[in-house]
């Protein structure tokens, strides 16, 4: 479960007073301790992080996975920490924050955001959704290409992964301005644009923590 602090910060006070080697997010001004994740979580996202660097490096793109770095979406006091985060390394010089705060808040700078769901399921799906997720034709709004939600405990409600509950990855692309919601069970193959030649299937990601899928 997450433990929020009771007093509301700004993105640069949070910033500063964020402790390091520790994992906090700050959520419309609130700052959230995440929890530790379990071998599980660790293991599915150790692998996926692994394929898309190794596609990455294939393909010769200019993207890699960095240790920690936030997320600042520009429409409220919020920063967060994805389980896995590319980076597109060409847009970084455009990023005002970057330098000094290692945060990227462009949608150019970040080609693919993925989380790993947890206990704290609802903001990776409600919250976060939305600040990453929005419409991209409205300049106020990030517009990130592409995000996965990884439930590989099927964690999220109903009307996200459908009923019965399994394990399922949804991707959110964003295509013509407008998001459209894939989702992905089984020995189903991930489709993904930015990775269109990705061959990788639900099971062998879940199975990279022994998760029935």
């Amino acid at each position: 479960m997450t433990q929020a602090l009771p007093k509301i910060f700004t993105f640069e006070e949070f910033v500063k007073w964020k402790p390091e080697n520790e994992r906090y997010e700050l959520h419309n001004g609130t700052i959230v301790k995440m929890p530790q994740p379990v071998g599980d979580h660790e293991e599915v996202t150790g692998f996926l992080a692994f394929e898309l660097t190794r596609e990455c490096i294939r393909l010769n793109l200019p993207y890699f996975i960095p240790k920690t770095v936030l997320v600042k979406p520009p429409v409220n006091e919020s920063g967060y920490s994805p389980d896995i985060l590319l980076l597109n390394r060409p847009n970084l010089i455009n990023e005002p924050l970057w330098k000094k705060e290692s945060t990227v808040s462009q949608p150019a700078s970040i080609p693919v955001v993925v989380e790993v769901i947890s206990t704290n399921w609802r903001d990776d799906y409600l919250k976060k959704y939305a600040d990453y997720v929005r419409v991209a034709s409205r300049r106020e709004e990030m517009g990130i290409p592409e995000y996965w939600l990884v439930d590989y405990a099927a964690l999220g409600g109903r009307e996200f992964i459908g009923k019965p509950k399994q394990p399922t990855i949804l991707v959110c692309s964003l295509d013509e301005g407008e998001y459209q919601v894939s989702k992905f069970k089984g020995t189903d193959r991930i489709q993904s644009p930015t990775f269109p030649e990705l061959n990788l299937t639900v099971q062998q990601i879940f199975q990279a923590g022994n998760i029935s899928a």
